[in-house]
C-alpha cells in the first residue's frame, strides 16, 4: 500500500518532480539543475539602440528609420558611467541567480573587441572605446552569479549575412553559398572568441527563425559550444537544439511541456531603454509574476535597458529592489521549489519545496481563509513564510478538506507565502469526493465568508445549487427556502450578487485567473470572484475577446483596465489588470462583472519559444 501511495505522490502531487525524475540520472538533468533551481534571472539589453531610446535593431529593419541613421548611435555610446560591480550588487540584491547580457544584437555591434571578419565593435567604434562586455562577466563570476550571454544568430549590419531589412536583401542563399558559408564563418568565430574569453554557463540565442538548423549549421554551433563548456546550456532559439523553451512577454496560462523553461519579460514595453515608454507594470505586479512563474515550474528573465552611459534608469531600480525585498523575504519558497499542486486542489498559485515535504501557496490578498481539496496527509505545521510570529490555525473537514486560518496574518505587501509542512512527502487524492453543500448548508453557516466561499467553489466547478432554488435573476422576490438558523448576512449576499449566481455555469478553467469564477448562460460575461483585499490589481490571461465593459457586480461601480504585453506580432492575448477601489470591496467576497464582445474563447495552445516576428 504505501509503495502505491508513493507512486501518487509522485504523479499527482509534485508533478514537476514526477516529470524529471525519469531522466533524474541523465547528464542533462545535472548540467540543468543550478537553471532550475534558480528560478529568477535579470536579462539586460544595452547597445547603441539606447543613445536614441529607439528600439532594438527593429528599428531599422521595419524602416522606422535607416540604417545609416541607425548606425550613427555609435557616435553617442560612451558608457561613461557604468559600473559593473555595481550592476551586479543590484542583481544580487533582487535575488536573481544569473544574468544574460547582449553580447550582440540583431544590428549586429558587438560589445566586447571582436576579431572576427569585418565585425562593428564597441572598443573601435563608440566613444566609450573598451570592451564593455568582460568586465561585466568577470564582476559577475566574483559574484558566484551564473553567466549567460544573448547572441544574435541574425546580424543585419554584415556584409555576408543575406537579409538587411523585412523589404531588401542582400542575396539569395542558393545563389551565393560561398558568402553564406562566410558569415557562417563569421558568426562561429564570435562564438569561439566568448566561448574562450568569456566561459559563459548559458547562450541566449535569438533570431533562429530567419533560417533553417541545416542553413544555421546548428549542430556543428552547438559542438563547437560544447568543445569549450561541455555543460554549456542553450535556450531553445538554436532551432531545436536548446535544452530549455524561452516563451517571451506573455505569462504562460498552460505551462511549457519541457520541464525547463524560462519566461523572458520586460519592465515596461521596450527591452532596451527607452525613454518616453512610461508604460512599466507597478513593482507589485512584478512580484507577482515571479509567483506565478514559479507556481508553474519555470524561470523569470526580468530585462533591464540601461543607458547609453551605463546607469540604470531609477524606476528599473526600484522594481528590482522590491523584488529583492520579496526574494529576500521568501528564500525557501521561490529557490529549488518544483511546479505546484493541480488547481482543482488549489484554487491559487502554489509550488512544492525540492524534498516534496513542503506545499507553498502564494497569495495575492489579504482574506481570512483558504481551503485545500483531496488532501489525504495531514500537515504537522502551518507557518508564514518570513514571519515567524504570525498565528496560523487549520482544521480538517470531509477527512480531505483542509481549511487554514488566516485571520490573525499579518499579509505582505504584494504576495504572502503560507508553507504546509509535512513529516513525509503528502499524498494528494487524484480522484477524491468533493465537499457537498446544500442551499441550506450554505445558508446556515455561521461564518458568512465561509458560506459564501464554499458557494464559489461550487458555482465554480459547475454545480450550481441555485439553480430552481427560488433565486431570482436580480435577486428580488426571492422564495429561497430559509429556517430559523438561516444566516441574514450570506441571504443577503446571494441577493446582491444574484446576477453573479443565476444560472451561471463552471468557471474558467486553470491558468486563466488565480481564483474562482464562473460564466454566464451565454458565455458572454466572465464572473470573477474576488477574495479578501487584493493587494493590486486583478490579473486575467488569456483571454482573446475585447471587453466591452467591466463593473463591481451587485453595486454597479464601472472599472477601468489596463493591457499589458500585446504584441502586434503575436496571436497571444495581452494580460488584462483590473483596478478595485478598495472603498468598493465587498466584505465577504467581491464579484467583478466583465463583459466580452462575443462568447469567451480562451487561449490555451501549447507554449513553444517563440513565434517569428516578420
Amino acid at each position: 500500500m504505501k509503495k502505491k501511495l508513493a507512486a501518487i505522490v509522485i504523479s499527482g502531487l509534485i508533478t514537476a518532480t514526477g516529470s524529471i525524475s525519469a531522466q533524474s540520472k541523465t547528464d542533462n538533468t545535472q548540467k540543468m539543475e543550478w537553471f532550475k533551481n534558480a528560478k529568477l534571472g535579470v536579462f539586460i539589453h544595452w547597445g547603441i539602440y539606447s543613445v536614441n531610446g529607439i528600439s532594438e535593431s527593429w528599428s531599422f529593419f521595419n524602416n522606422y528609420i535607416n540604417h545609416e541613421n541607425y548606425m550613427k548611435q555609435l557616435n553617442g555610446f560612451s558608457a561613461s558611467g557604468y559600473q559593473p560591480e555595481e550592476w551586479v550588487r543590484l542583481i544580487q540584491q533582487s535575488g536573481a541567480r544569473y544574468s544574460v547580457l547582449t553580447a550582440k544584437h540583431h544590428d549586429g555591434v558587438a560589445l566586447w573587441n571582436s576579431g572576427a571578419d569585418q565585425a562593428i565593435t564597441i572598443p573601435r567604434s563608440t566613444p566609450a572605446r573598451k570592451d564593455v562586455l568582460s568586465p561585466f562577466v568577470s564582476a559577475l563570476k566574483k559574484s558566484g552569479l551564473k553567466t549567460g550571454i544573448y547572441f544574435s544568430l541574425p546580424d543585419w549590419s554584415h556584409p555576408y549575412y543575406d537579409i538587411m531589412t523585412r523589404t531588401k536583401k542582400r542575396y539569395e542563399i542558393k545563389d551565393d553559398p560561398g558568402r553564406w558559408q562566410n558569415f557562417i564563418t563569421y558568426y562561429q568565430a564570435q562564438l569561439t572568441e566568448l566561448s574562450q574569453q568569456q566561459k559563459p554557463d548559458l547562450l541566449w540565442f535569438d533570431g533562429d527563425w530567419e533560417h533553417s538548423s541545416d542553413e544555421w549549421k546548428s549542430p556543428q554551433t552547438l559542438a563547437l559550444l560544447k568543445k569549450y563548456n561541455p555543460d554549456i546550456i542553450i535556450n531553445s532559439r538554436l532551432n531545436t537544439h536548446g535544452d530549455y523553451e524561452t516563451p517571451e512577454q506573455g505569462i504562460p496560462v498552460v505551462p511549457p511541456q519541457n520541464p525547463y523553461w524560462e519566461l523572458c519579460y520586460t519592465m515596461n514595453d521596450s527591452w532596451g531603454y527607452n525613454p518616453y515608454d512610461h508604460h512599466y507594470k507597478t513593482p507589485n505586479m512584478i512580484v507577482r509574476t515571479l509567483a506565478d512563474v514559479i507556481s508553474m515550474g519555470g524561470n523569470l528573465l526580468l530585462d533591464i535597458g540601461p543607458k547609453a552611459d551605463g546607469t540604470i534608469p531609477e524606476k528599473q531600480v526600484e522594481i528590482l529592489k522590491n523584488l529583492g525585498r520579496w526574494t529576500s523575504k521568501n528564500k525557501t519558497a521561490v529557490y529549488g521549489t518544483e511546479k505546484g499542486i493541480p488547481f482543482e486542489h488549489y484554487k491559487g498559485k502554489s509550488s512544492v519545496s525540492g524534498d516534496g515535504k513542503s506545499i507553498f501557496l502564494y497569495l495575492e490578498e489579504a482574506k481570512d481563509l483558504v481551503k485545500m481539496y483531496g488532501l489525504k496527509s495531514k500537515p504537522s505545521a502551518i507557518r508564514i513564510v518570513g514571519d515567524d510570529n504570525s498565528v496560523v490555525n487549520f482544521s480538517f473537514n470531509n477527512k480531505t478538506t483542509l481549511t487554514v486560518d488566516l485571520s490573525k496574518v499579518k499579509f505582505d505587501q504584494d504576495v504572502t507565502t503560507v508553507q504546509l509542512i509535512f513529516n513525509e512527502q503528502p499524498v494528494l487524492l487524484k480522484d477524491f469526493k468533493k465537499d457537498s453543500y446544500s442551499i441550506t448548508d450554505i445558508l446556515e453557516n455561521r461564518n458568512t465568508k465561509a458560506a459564501v466561499y464554499d458557494l464559489a467553489d461550487l458555482l465554480h466547478s459547475g454545480h450550481n445549487i441555485l439553480n430552481e432554488s427560488g433565486l431570482t435573476s436580480d435577486g428580488l422576490e426571492m422564495t429561497i427556502p430559509t429556517t430559523p438558523k438561516t444566516n441574514p448576512k450570506t441571504l443577503q449576499w446571494i441577493s446582491k450578487h444574484a446576477e453573479a449566481l443565476f444560472e451561471t455555469s463552471q468557471g474558467l478553467p486553470d491558468g486563466h485567473y488565480s481564483g474562482m469564477s464562473v460564466l454566464s448562460k451565454d458565455r458572454q460575461m466572465v464572473y470573477l470572484f474576488v477574495e479578501g483585499t487584493p493587494t493590486g490589481p486583478v490579473a486575467l490571461k488569456g483571454i482573446k475577446n475585447n471587453i466591452a465593459r467591466i463593473r463591481i457586480a451587485g453595486e454597479g461601480s464601472l472599472l477601468g483596465h489596463e493591457i499589458y504585453n500585446k504584441l502586434y506580432w503575436s496571436e497571444k492575448p495581452g494580460i488584462i489588470y483590473i483596478d478595485i477601489p478598495k472603498e468598493r470591496l465587498d466584505p465577504e467576497m467581491t464579484v467583478l462583472a466583465i463583459l466580452l464582445d462575443k462568447p469567451v474563447e480562451l487561449h490555451r495552445e501549447k507554449v513553444g519559444s517563440v513565434e517569428s516576428n516578420l
